[in-house]
C-alpha cells in the first residue's frame, strides 16, 4: 500500500487542522490504519490508530477529546481531524497501515506498521 499523507499546515494555537491520507490499494480495507508524529528531537509518537471496519479507535492520552480519527474504506482514506491544537501537536505527522485478519484489532507500535506516507508538517504557533 502506498499511502499519501496531506493536510499540514500552519495554525494557531486553539486552531484545527484535518489531515487526510490516501491508499493506494484496493485492499485498503484489510488493513488497519493510525498516525504517528515526530516532534523536533524527539522520538517517533503514537497519535491515533483505527481498526479496519472503523468501529475501534484508541488514542494517547494527549490527544483525546480533541483529535478524531475516522476511515473511509470505500474511498481508501483515512482522516485525522485535529482541534484546539497547542504548541506541543508540533511534529510531522505520518499515517501507516497494516495488514490484519481479524477486522476489530488496533495497532499502536510502529514496527507492527508495514507502509507508511512521506508525512505533513504540523506548526502550531503559541
Amino acid at each position: 500500500v502506498q499511502l499519501q499523507a496531506s493536510g499540514g499546515g500552519l495554525v494557531q494555537a486553539g486552531g484545527s487542522l484535518r489531515l487526510s491520507c490516501a491508499g493506494s490499494r484496493r485492499n485498503f480495507n484489510q488493513h488497519t490504519m493510525a498516525w504517528f508524529r515526530r516532534a523536533p528531537g524527539k522520538e517517533r509518537e503514537f497519535v491515533a490508530a483505527i481498526s479496519r471496519n472503523g468501529y475501534n479507535t484508541q488514542y494517547t492520552d494527549s490527544v483525546k477529546g480533541r483529535f478524531t480519527i475516522s476511515r473511509n474504506n470505500a474511498q481508501n482514506t483515512v482522516a485525522l481531524q485535529m482541534n484546539s491544537l497547542r504548541s506541543e501537536d508540533t511534529a510531522v505527522y505520518y499515517c501507516a497501515s497494516a495488514y490484519v485478519r481479524r477486522p476489530e484489532i488496533v495497532l499502536v507500535t510502529p514496527s507492527e506498521y508495514e507502509f507508511w506516507g512521506q508525512g505533513t508538517q504540523v506548526t502550531v504557533s503559541s
